[in-house]
This record gives structure tokens, C-alpha cells and sequence, in this order.
């Protein structure tokens, strides 16, 4: 039994970067299905599809790596808010991963989107994760 999904995808994701493999199957749930959203939309993964005729219901994520290094494009996946300690930060001190070049995922309560989204909208929110 998973503890934390949200870690689960993450750490499924790392490892699956790490081992160089082109798909990864994940449990779907929503939380995960909108991450997967807006790292495709970041330029994160190269494409995704969500699997509802099955059960359990699945996301496959199709992974994108650089052509002359051969490196994933997401060099880190750190998740910051857990189901034990949550991260919780008002609009004013949304954080910033690597100086702008990354992205932090909120949950808010206008729903899940990246830092620089939020600090838009002038919303805080818990804090899923970070990614660079």
C-alpha cells in the first residue's frame, strides 16, 4: 500500500528518466493526471495519454530526453509537501526553483498550477513539488 501517491509518481517518473526508458505506466488519479498536464505543457515530457477503459486506470507518460546527450529533460524531481508535513506559503512567498528556470507546483484553490501561474494570480497554496 502507497502512503504517498504523489511521491510514488515522482519517484516512478526519476527512476524511469534514470533507466532511460522511452514510456512509464503510473496509477491515475486527478492530482496526478493535472502534474502530468502541466509538465507536458512545461516541455517536461514529450507526450502523455490517459487510459480509462482499464482497470485500475493508468497514465503513460512518454518521457523526452536530448538528442546529443541523451539526458532527460528533467534533471531533478523533489517532492516537497508530504501527507505528514505539508508545505502550505502565502502569494507573496511562492518559491522559485533555480531562479525562474524550474518549476514549483501549487495546489491552490483555484487548482493545480506552476509558481509563476500563481504569482499571477496573486494565490498561495500547498506546495507539491519542485522540478528542474
Amino acid at each position: 500500500m502507497v502512503t504517498d501517491p504523489i511521491a510514488d509518481y515522482l519517484t516512478r517518473i526519476r527512476n524511469a528518466s534514470l533507466a532511460k526508458h522511452r514510456v512509464v505506466e503510473i496509477p491515475a488519479s486527478k492530482m496526478k493526471k493535472e502534474i502530468t498536464k502541466i509538465l507536458f505543457d512545461k516541455g517536461y515530457i514529450l507526450n502523455y495519454k490517459f487510459e480509462e477503459e482499464v482497470f485500475p486506470q493508468m497514465i503513460k507518460i512518454a518521457l523526452k530526453y536530448h538528442h546529443a546527450t541523451k539526458e532527460a529533460a528533467m534533471s531533478t524531481l523533489t517532492r516537497v509537501s508530504s501527507p505528514g508535513l505539508r508545505k502550505y506559503v502565502g502569494a507573496e512567498k511562492l518559491p522559485r526553483v533555480l531562479n525562474g528556470l524550474g518549476v514549483a507546483i501549487i495546489s491552490t484553490s483555484k487548482g493545480l498550477m506552476t509558481d509563476k501561474e500563481a504569482r499571477a494570480l496573486n494565490i498561495g497554496g500547498e506546495v507539491i513539488c519542485y522540478i528542474s
